[in-house]
């Protein structure tokens, strides 16, 4: 059986369903698998002729093996289906040119590549429950930079046994974004705006999970708290399958020969959808580079190229939000992973992270991050650039996080000379800023005093492309969620709302 320790410590040793229901560590730490199963070149080949649904319970199986075979096709079915996605591949790959394809991973309700794992997370969870005897009502904690936010209240809403707390900064999500999550309906859920940046609302809602004080007094109530935010491992190991899948189809379409490696380009800040990447590769896929994209929030480029990790600097707002992130959970397990699961370490430097704002890994671990990593970061105006250049050269529509994801991918061939076959990951659709997108692609005099629901129809009728239904009409929606607090309240809050 496939054991789950702690980038912590403490050997824990807890099966899979465990581990998605606690969400987190006790300690604090991010659950990792001790081993897996890995796949051959001729079962990833396997994987071309197969539906999307076919390649997630063939991946899923190596992590998830105290679910049986029928209880993975299930949740797979439940989630990714064509009442939820609106592309029957799911997520399709666009092939831009010779060496560069767009792997589309916004074909779900929300319109972002969260949909790819909180679709799923939500069967994952009421199973888990199910397995580990569970009696307690789950509450699910999130802190959002606005796409897993919404994307969890869909998949959340009104699931049995879980009540589901959405915080937000303030200020830091689009309108689209905003009003996705303020409309949600359903008994279960509650949304909250923060006073703050991400890392304030990601920070709180941490140290709201390892609240000693507070976790007794919920369970008092038969309340436990679990995570929908990349930290549980049921949200991440969802993420590995669509690289296979990239691959199977590069593989389909004669692009690529079997065991040819091939580089992926990742737009993250909070580096999940990249780690994704990284298991894919410890699983057998062959991957050559896994390329950092980033955005003025540049911390992950610094860290991948220095060893120095430093959060101690200006916060933007830039027009790519879901990245403006200077705190990466995530990237705890790669340190884990890459320092032989030396769990002192990782402490040491959450610790200092924590106090001190900053902390340096050994030259050794930064060589070996180097060898499968690459970074760079893209300026807002260089991603409305690069927006309005794949839309001339290609005459396909991209997102923010798109384009600096396309950008980097410029920088990094410009730099190194490789042309191996390339996916960038696009991650939202790009009507969800439509804003940027918009002023990309058009004269001022064409989007001057026009609202984002405005864009959205500006955007289809100058594109051709269709406004997706996750979208259409929001701002016409009752607003459910008003309330506001100071990012010092959020204990307090949630206190209110389950006591």
């Amino acid at each position: 059986m496939v054991l789950y320790d702690s980038t912590r410590g403490g050997n824990e040793g807890i099966a899979s369903a465990e581990a998605i229901k606690k969400g987190i560590s006790p300690n604090g730490g991010l659950y990792v698998p001790r081993d897996f199963e890995k796949l051959t070149i001729d079962e990833i080949v396997t994987l071309k002729d197969m539906t999307y649904q076919e390649r997630a319970v063939t991946v899923l199986k190596r992590f998830l093996d105290d679910f049986t075979i029928d209880e993975l096709k299930d949740c797979v079915s439940k989630a990714y289906n064509n009442k939820k996605f609106t592309s029957p591949d799911i997520v399709p790959v666009k092939r831009l040119n010779d060496s560069l394809s767009i792997l589309e991973l916004w074909h779900g309700p929300t319109c972002a590549f969260k949909d790819m794992a909180l679709q799923i997370l939500p069967h994952f969870l009421v199973k888990a429950m199910e397995k580990t005897g569970e009696q307690s009502e789950i509450v699910i904690l999130v802190a959002t930079s606005g796409d897993t936010g919404k994307a969890a209240l869909e998949g959340f809403a009104d699931v049995e046994g879980t009540k589901i707390i959405v915080f937000f900064p303030h200020e830091g999500v689009s309108e689209v974004q905003k009003y996705q999550m303020i409309t949600q309906a359903g008994g279960n859920v509650k949304v909250v705006a923060v006073k703050g940046n991400f890392d304030d609302t990601q920070t709180g809602v941490k140290r709201i999970f390892t609240d000693s004080q507070l976790i007794e007094k919920i369970n008092r109530k038969n309340l436990k708290f679990s995570s929908a935010n990349s930290i549980n491992w049921g949200r991440l190991v969802p993420q590995i399958v669509y690289y296979f899948s990239a691959y199977a189809d590069l593989l389909k379409a004669n692009s690529i020969k079997p065991g040819d490696k091939i580089n992926f380009v990742v737009p993250t800040g909070n580096f999940g959808n990249i780690l994704a990447g990284f298991y894919a590769k410890k699983m057998g896929l062959p991957v050559n580079k896994l390329i950092c994209a980033s955005n003025d929030n540049n911390v992950l480029t610094d860290f991948i190229r220095t060893g120095i990790y430093d959060r101690r600097r200006q916060f933007v707002k830039t027009i790519s939000p879901s990245m403006d992130i200077l705190i990466s959970s995530n990237l705890e397990r790669l340190l884990y992973e890459l320092s032989d699961h030396d769990s002192q370490k990782v402490s040491d430097w959450m610790k200092q992270l924590n106090e001190q704002g900053y902390y340096k890994v050994d030259t050794e671990l930064i060589e070996k991050i180097q060898e499968t990593f690459w970074a760079d970061w893209s300026d807002q105006e260089e991603t409305l650039k690069t927006i309005e250049c794949i839309y001339k050269d290609y005459n396909y529509v991209s997102d923010t996080h798109t384009a600096v994801g396309v950008d980097v991918y410029d920088k990094y061939v410009i730099t190194t000379g490789d042309l191996t076959s390339t996916v960038t990951l696009s991650t939202a659709s790009p009507f969800k800023f439509n804003q940027s997108v918009c002023k990309a692609l058009f004269n001022d005099d064409e989007t001057d005093n026009k609202n984002e629901f405005e864009l959205l129809e500006l955007l289809s009728r100058k594109t051709g492309w269709p406004v997706p239904e996750g979208l259409k009409d929001l701002d016409k929606k009752e607003i459910l969620h008003t309330e506001v607090c100071e990012k010092e309240n959020m204990k307090a809050l949630v206190e209110n709302i389950l006591l």
